[in-house]
């Protein structure tokens, strides 16, 4: 007879492989799932399975994507990704740069990875495309910089990790989340730029000051909405979902953006598979699914590899399935117990590690990430090229994740 616990853990494995093999939103399916196992083989009420949904987390990541929405659609945004280009004159070495630290700069204030891409990469293609620079290192260069900034305190993607490594009793470490995904996005990005020839470009790419390069009132007035979400929540620690509610409404109710453009814009997938998939681990958790999926995981590994372990099975399954949407919030509940079953691994290593080797792995073609790039090639022969050279890269940044988080999670954890 199938327990409450085996039920569950079928329930998730079984919502990991469909995000893998299918188009379907796996956030809709682990709703669906944990209320059938739930009701019908745990004996739960409705209302004990409606409390595994996380509402405070989708009324933080619905605020905070209402608001970075809004800057999007008035042009906010873009006007800030064209000032940065500026700054390199078009000299077309430091412009790979330019584009790692706008992509960078842009996830790390709120929006996170897809939407920093999104605005980015357009630009960075058809500038970086005027001055010589290969459409793969521009890929590599703005997908990198993207996650090197999208597990900041205060990017979407950033507080679902760090939500998530709080529920495994390993929290208050924002600080160091964001810093260890930085720095090997960041030596990924070196690589890259180094061995596909960055230094060695000459060029100028020819970016003129237009008026696309200034601010008008709407966007002004944005800018400084952002500008004090961000103090808000950094200096003072209100609430960012709320902070950002309340600018977005500021945003929109003076008309420096419109309403339906900005709702439109909102991720309402992401987050529906986000929220759906942490209510399946709640009665993962309610039903010792949890523990069994612990135990699972820490077969595989010792103390001296769980590490660099936990970064290979993440970054695998993150290769065709959803960082944020289904690998965080299915493994990073896990690190605490992990750790305790191993028996001397560093739960904080185990968790830095998760986020490291699925995040890595998102310059694939079959991510979102670098199928944005893919679409912002303005020359279709270049396409098929660069589709097999960013399918080679992810593929490697599978192995390449697992070694950087064996060799140096436990040491940067223990700072």
């Amino acid at each position: 007879m199938t327990t409450p616990a085996i039920a569950s853990l079928i329930a998730l494995v079984a919502a990991i492989a469909l995000s893998m093999t299918t188009r379907i939103n796996v956030g809709l399916v682990s709703i669906v799932f944990a209320w059938l196992v739930g009701t019908y083989v745990a004996g739960l009420s409705t209302e004990a399975i409606v409390r595994g949904f996380p509402s405070g987390l989708f009324l933080t990541l619905t605020g905070m994507s209402v608001l970075f929405a809004a800057a999007e659609t008035n042009g906010t945004l873009e006007r800030l990704a064209i000032r940065a280009t500026r700054l390199t004159r078009g000299r077309a070495a430091l412009l790979p740069l330019a584009f790692f630290a706008m992509a960078f700069a842009i996830a790390a204030v709120g929006p996170g990875a897809v939407s920093s891409v999104a605005l980015v990469a357009p630009l960075a293609m058809a500038i970086g495309g005027r001055a010589g620079v290969p459409p793969f290192l521009t890929a590599l260069m703005v997908t990198n910089g993207a996650n090197a900034g999208n597990l900041s305190p205060i990017s979407a993607v950033g507080v679902i990790a760090n939500a998530k490594m709080a529920q495994a009793g390993i929290g208050g470490h924002a600080g160091k989340v964001m810093m260890a995904n930085l720095l090997a996005s960041a030596l990924v990005a070196l690589a890259a730029y180094v061995t596909l020839g960055g230094p060695r470009l000459s060029g100028n790419a020819g970016v003129e000051i237009d008026d696309r390069a200034t601010f008008d009132r709407r966007q002004a007035l944005t800018l400084a909405v952002l500008a004090a979400w961000i103090v808000l929540v950094v200096a003072l620690g209100i609430n960012p979902g709320l902070a950002a509610l309340a600018g977005a409404a500021i945003v929109i109710g003076t008309g420096a953006a419109a309403e339906s453009p900005s709702i439109a814009r909102v991720p309402w997938g992401v987050i529906l598979m986000v929220c759906g998939v942490s209510t399946l681990i709640a009665l993962l958790e309610a039903t010792g699914g949890m523990t069994l999926f612990t135990a699972v995981l820490a077969r595989l590994a010792t103390p001296a590899t769980a590490n660099g372990m936990i970064a290979l099975v993440t970054g695998a399954i993150s290769l065709y399935s959803s960082t944020s949407g289904v690998v965080l919030p299915a493994f990073l509940p896990t690190a605490g117990n992990l750790a305790a079953q191993l028996g001397g691994a560093d739960p904080l290593a185990i968790a830095l590690s998760i986020n490291v080797g699925s995040s890595l792995v998102d310059v694939s073609p079959l991510s979102t990430l670098g199928a944005l790039c893919l679409a912002a090639v303005p020359d279709p022969a270049a396409a098929d090229p660069l589709f097999k050279r960013l399918l080679f890269w992810g593929f490697a940044m599978v192995f390449v994740g697992a070694l950087l988080c064996l060799v140096l999670a436990g040491p940067f954890a223990r700072l």
